[in-house]
């Protein structure tokens, strides 16, 4: 089966690529989920969070309080590495875990999409890797319009991230997301067609 990564940063649309890769029936591992299913799948996530982070973003159900939670960490460098620590060892558990489903499953093609992806050396387990790229200008409108934050709270969101011209070198494919949707749909199936190739090739070898 063939690994591919898909990342990208806030506001550059790898939720929309990820749609349109979905609608092509390739099963995708979405990062972001499984960061939320962890919580639940691995109760001792929180019970470190309580000794690390004190109870004020944990609610009265025992849950954490994301949107508080998220607002604190993209302010402080050191707590959010504390808080990655934490959690990204269980998060590529998971991954991992469903990556092996799928190729038991006989899926021929996966992709893991993870806005983290290069910051936690996951693309380096994958057969190729795709960004999601657009310019900075693009991703701070973005954002102020799609989760009505103030500039500064999108700023603090963007920084907390690699930046995408940081990525370009680590991945293998670059969709230039800041053109309409028949662009990014274009730019999509040629690189479906490559990397099918790229199988292809190794089923040969």
């Amino acid at each position: 089966m063939i690994k591919v990564g898909l990342t990208g940063g806030i506001g550059s649309g790898k939720s929309t690529v990820s749609k349109i890769l979905r609608e092509e029936n390739i099963p995708i591992i979405d990062a972001d989920i499984i960061s939320r299913e962890v919580l639940e799948l691995y109760p001792e996530i929180i019970e470190k969070m309580k000794t690390d982070f004190g109870l004020e973003f944990i609610d009265e159900n025992g849950k954490l309080k994301r949107r508080e939670f998220g607002n604190y960490i993209f302010k402080n460098k050191t707590q959010r590495h504390k808080y990655e620590k934490i959690i990204m060892p269980f998060i590529k558990t998971e991954i991992f875990k469903r990556l092996e489903k799928y190729n038991e499953l006989g899926e021929k093609l996966c992709i893991v999409d993870a806005p983290t992806l290069i910051e936690h050396s996951i693309h380096k387990e994958m057969d190729a890797n795709i960004l999601v790229w657009v310019s900075r200008e693009i991703q701070i409108d973005r954002v102020i319009k799609r989760d009505l934050l103030e500039e500064d709270q999108v700023l603090d969101r963007i920084n907390a991230q690699m930046t995408l011209e940081e990525k370009k070198p680590k991945v293998d494919f670059i969709i230039d997301n800041s053109g309409d949707l028949k662009s990014t749909k274009e730019q999509i199936n040629k690189i479906l067609a490559a990397i099918k190739n790229i199988g292809r090739n190794n089923e040969k070898k």
